[in-house]
């Protein structure tokens, strides 16, 4: 695996790559886990080289300290990429992916001012900018993305056919532990008591009962809830557990 660390070093190696020659793509934010090596799998499998990225990405965190505290190790992460063959690991820093420091960006006014964006402004403007960025750099044909963040594969595949990019996204399946819970960078940062009640979240949105009946029975599992609601046939929830915003969506039945 060669690691890459600037547009520049990946522009010189894309521009070797016979035209023939698919590529894919997993962008991440490292603190890695089995969900993002699920994206990673699938990525190697379906492409003839596959690319990775890490950047801890600073403008799509509206909570400081939720960026201080992003529980990442780049020694692990680039460790686990090779072990998994990943052919290329692009890691920029900050000088590298905002040269114009984040005067331009990409927004979108509709679906990402509603369910996680309505509680993090920016959020998503953050987000769409730096994927914007990391397909212009590497230009696949194939991007992976995990359906625990749908609202924002949504976004990202409305920015891809707003704008008339040449990727096909790919949604891959939510990948969870054995008890349900969705896998997730943050959950490392749950106690053990809060790792044992976290599964509750995904228990109760299977459940049948009303929105309403959602919202306190995760309340009285000690969850403090930010939303729970219904959009295009999913259902959506975000909630707050030992200070730790955990969020899971499952599509609706019938």
């Amino acid at each position: 695996m060669k690691i890459i660390h600037t547009p520049e070093e990946w522009k010189k190696i894309r521009s070797g790559i016979a035209s023939d020659k698919k590529i894919g793509f997993v962008p991440t934010m490292g603190g890695l886990h089995n969900g993002h090596l699920s994206l990673v799998q699938k990525c190697h499998k379906e492409n003839d080289i596959s690319v990775v990225s890490v950047y801890l990405n600073p403008t799509q965190f509206n909570d400081k300290n939720d960026l201080l505290t992003y529980p990442a190790n780049f020694e692990d992460d680039s460790a686990l990429l090779e072990k998994a063959g990943v052919d290329y690991l692009f890691a920029p820093d900050y000088s590298a992916m905002y040269p114009d420091g984040y005067t331009y960006k990409v927004i979108e006014t509709d679906f990402s001012q509603k369910l996680c964006g309505a509680k993090r402004p920016g959020h998503f403007d953050g987000v769409l900018t730096i994927v914007m960025k990391l397909f212009n750099i590497i230009r696949p044909q194939n991007a992976y993305f995990g359906e625990k963040d749908f609202q924002q594969y949504v976004l990202l595949d409305g920015m891809v056919k707003a704008f008339f990019m040449d990727i096909h996204l790919v949604p891959c399946p939510i990948v969870r532990e054995e008890n349900g819970l969705a896998i997730s960078s943050r959950n490392r940062k749950l106690s053990e008591k809060g790792l044992a009640a976290a599964p509750k979240l995904h228990e109760i949105l299977e459940n049948e009962s009303s929105l309403e009946q959602k919202k306190n029975e995760l309340e009285s599992s000690g969850f403090t809830v930010d939303y729970i609601t219904e959009h295009n046939g999913r259902l959506y929830a975000a909630a707050f557990l030992e200070g730790v915003r955990l969020i899971d969506n499952i599509p609706l039945k019938g």
